[in-house]
């Protein structure tokens, strides 16, 4: 029951490293290029749960100094991550973007046929 509760109590972090290894697996196991970019989106995903998760103080509240508050919860983590979620959206558009541009020369999206292409050329 020990380990059912340590589960339990971290949950985030559970759902963290599924979310994490389903990332990896897509992007190892899948040729296809979209595939490839959804992986890289969950995996990214991931790092923002796992980065967001100890940044919540229970109790906390929003770092206005005010009578009766001694507890602040840290807002500095939200905001990178509302920054790296930016970054991460137009980084995916460019790699959606450069599949297109592939299937528009070769035909394909399949990493292996594209591959197969280029040695025929």
């Amino acid at each position: 029951m020990e380990i059912l509760d340590q589960i339990t109590r971290h949950y985030n972090y559970v759902i963290t490293i599924f979310l994490m290894i389903a990332g990896v697996y897509i992007v190892v196991a899948k040729s296809n290029m979209i595939k490839t970019l959804i992986g890289l989106s969950i995996f990214q995903a991931s790092v923002y749960l796992l980065y967001l998760s100890p940044g919540k103080i229970i109790g906390g509240t929003p770092p206005i100094i005010g009578e009766g508050y001694e507890v602040y919860s840290n807002p500095l983590p939200h905001v990178l991550i509302l920054t790296a979620i930016v970054v991460g959206v137009a980084t995916l558009a460019v790699g959606l973007a450069l599949v297109v541009r592939i299937h528009e020369a070769f035909g394909s999206i399949e990493e292996d046929e594209v591959l197969r292409e280029l040695e025929h050329e």
